[in-house]
């Protein structure tokens, strides 16, 4: 997609939401918002996919988000799933192994990407909505909002043509140097680290032993990052050293040099790029100011050792796309958008945090700290469990909401995103959770409809959750593979009122009524089109 392509402006030239920045972030906002219904403008200052492949891994959550678009089997055709991950001393052997244990989300608990092609098919999916108008080679240069909306001044970048547009609500995914942010005056508070670190891509000739594992090789010496990437990439991370001089460590002649001592030559590898990256811990002081809220690397930055820097801007946008949507629409107050900040800073910070830990693991340069760690860690991995325990305590945390648009009156429920399992909704039809819910509000009850007055209003439909092996009928969704029901029951809810984002607003036990909507609360009578319906 490298020309301009013309999409459905409001009849005065104006849009409901415009995306600043064409990236990840902003591709999956431009599908979420296309998918809507809502009048989108994409503005992009580059004419073409960036090259580089700077994310390497996804998680499941994220491909659920990307099922909310219509778009997770076939991403998933480009991914590679189910691959161990080794920590490994100087010597090359593992003193901590572990495979990524499921969320229950529906999808690998982590998938390894080649960036650029999957920008391609978000971006392919865009194509889907004559709603979402995309400008490539076209820059932001200005924002100024009012009550009514913001005006934005967009430079062409290939005619230097310039003009002003209108959009309700703004959001800025320009990434870390993001002018947006610039403009209005937000702090980027953190640090950067003093390593700055050599990114290899390369094509693979032909396969060696344990090509398929990702390694952190934790050798004091020099530590390195070995991952495979899919479509026959492989990627390789090492990082500068006092003395080195980075013009030539990133040579191909450098780069042969730094993987040989893992048994890799040329035969083995095409050396494509090799660019040299700085880490950062970084935070906007807000991530909304009026009618323009950042998100992704515009409003955070995190290390790359968990690869949570690119899931993180899909969550934000994930997140603020639904709300915006119920905003424009008049479902919600506009009030309700405080809750993106509310629900997002603490979990990236936690992100965050726990990605740093990693990287003191694997980065650690002082010899009699690393023999500690290989001995202590590799002893605890021989107790059944540990190792995946550690994964999935300290890698990703689950991200729970313990504030922002929810009941004042919290259950256990309250804030967690339900499991996707398997169902069968009323027809027989066998589908994935989210794709039964519709993207919208709804209240689940399990096995019995329990009375939820509050809720009882025209707009917000309700369905019975019934065990496996019970047959479908009007209303209820079969639980294939009992793992809705049981989630439910540990967490003491008999009902549940969900957000379109699966998340619980409000949970009641047996007996008890269900806590009320959001005040504002009108949901439309008519069903939205869904990314699922849409393709």
């Amino acid at each position: 997609m490298s020309e301009i392509r013309a999409g459905r402006a409001a009849p005065d030239g104006s849009y409901d939401v415009a995306v600043i920045g064409y990236g990840p972030t902003g591709v999956t906002a431009a599908n979420l918002l296309g998918a809507a219904g809502l009048k989108v403008l994409v503005l992009e200052r580059d004419g073409e996919i960036y090259s580089r492949a700077r994310a390497i891994s996804t998680d499941e959550e994220v491909v659920r988000i990307w099922q909310r678009a219509g778009l997770a089997e076939r991403l998933k055709q480009d991914m590679l799933t189910e691959r161990p991950v080794d920590f490994v001393d100087a010597s090359g052997r593992s003193f901590i192994s572990a495979r990524p244990t499921s969320r229950g989300h529906g999808h690998p608990p982590q998938m390894f990407i080649y960036q650029p092609a999957l920008e391609q098919v978000l971006r392919d999916g865009v194509r889907r909505y004559p709603n979402v108008e995309i400008l490539l080679r076209h820059e932001c240069l200005r924002v100024r909002q009012d009550a009514d909306g913001v005006e934005l001044t967009v430079a062409g970048t290939a005619d230097d043509t310039v003009r002003r547009l209108r959009a309700s609500y703004v959001i800025a995914a320009d990434g870390g140097s993001s002018l947006t942010r610039a403009q209005l005056n937000i702090g980027y508070e953190g640090r950067t680290y003093e390593d700055r670190w050599v990114v290899v891509d390369t094509k693979m000739l032909k396969p060696w032993p344990d090509h398929d594992k990702l390694r952190f090789h934790c050798d004091p010496v020099r530590p390195a990052v070995d991952c495979p990437t899919p479509l026959g990439h492989h990627r390789y991370e090492f990082p500068l050293l006092p003395g080195d001089d980075e013009k030539q460590l990133t040579t191909e002649e450098a780069v042969y040099r730094l993987v040989s001592r893992y048994g890799i030559g040329r035969d083995s590898i095409e050396v494509l790029r090799a660019t040299v990256y700085s880490h950062h811990v970084r935070f906007a002081t807000r991530f909304r100011v009026g009618r323009i809220f950042l998100a992704g690397d515009a409003a955070h930055a995190m290390p790359p050792w968990i690869g949570q820097g690119m899931a993180a801007g899909v969550r934000d946008v994930a997140n603020l796309s639904w709300k915006l949507d119920a905003v424009l629409r008049g479902e919600l107050p506009e009030s309700v958008l405080d809750s993106y900040e509310a629900e997002r800073k603490p979990h990236v910070k936690e992100v965050t945090k726990r990605a740093v830990l990693v990287g003191r693991v694997i980065t650690e340069r002082r010899p009699p700290v690393t023999r500690v760690r290989n001995t202590v860690l590799r002893a605890l991995g021989r107790f059944p469990g540990f190792s995946a325990r550690m994964q999935d305590a300290n890698w990703i945390p689950v991200a729970r909401y313990d504030t922002g648009l929810q009941a004042p009156s919290r259950a256990k429920a309250t804030g967690h995103q339900v499991p996707q399992p398997w169902v069968t909704d009323a027809d027989g039809e066998r589908v994935r959770l989210d794709d039964a819910l519709g993207g919208r509000w709804l209240v689940l009850h399990a096995r019995t409809a329990a009375p939820a007055p509050a809720w009882d209003i025209p707009g917000v439909p309700a369905l019975t959750v019934t065990p496996a092996g019970s047959e479908p009928a009007a209303d209820t969704l079969v639980d294939c593979d009992d793992v809705l029901l049981p989630w439910m029951a540990r967490h003491g809810a008999a009902t549940l009122a969900l957000r379109p984002d699966a998340y619980v607003y409000a949970s009641a036990p047996a007996g008890l009524p269900l806590p009320p909507p959001p005040p504002g609360f009108a949901p439309s009578l008519v069903r939205r089109p869904t990314a699922a319906t849409t393709q």
